[in-house]
């Protein structure tokens, strides 16, 4: 690939858009997974509530993790916004798995 076509699609909006929706599914869903798992663990109810609360939570998570990755100005900021808060909270579901 020539000098010139690589700046051209690094440069590419629609590269951009896709990058952003990558990060949007997999990334939300990782996120949304790793927080339901931490918070069926973590809250102080009885497990049947706190599992149920955890997936209904899901839902905004992930809904919240889309609109994060579309929303910011740098690819960068989407992928960090959403894969350290994802690591947090498996680290956390891991230590109340122990």
């Amino acid at each position: 690939m020539s000098k010139l076509s690589s700046q051209r699609l690094a440069g590419s909006p629609r590269l951009g858009v896709a990058l952003r929706a990558v990060v949007a599914v997999f990334g939300g869903y990782a996120l949304a997974a790793a927080a339901t798992a931490a918070l069926a663990l973590w809250l102080p109810m009885a497990r049947a509530d706190a599992v149920l609360t955890g997936t209904l939570l899901s839902f905004v998570i992930y809904t919240g993790a889309v609109l994060w990755a579309f929303g910011t100005r740098s690819l960068a900021r989407a992928w960090g916004g959403i894969l350290i808060p994802a690591a947090l909270c498996a680290a956390l579901a891991w230590l109340g798995g122990a």
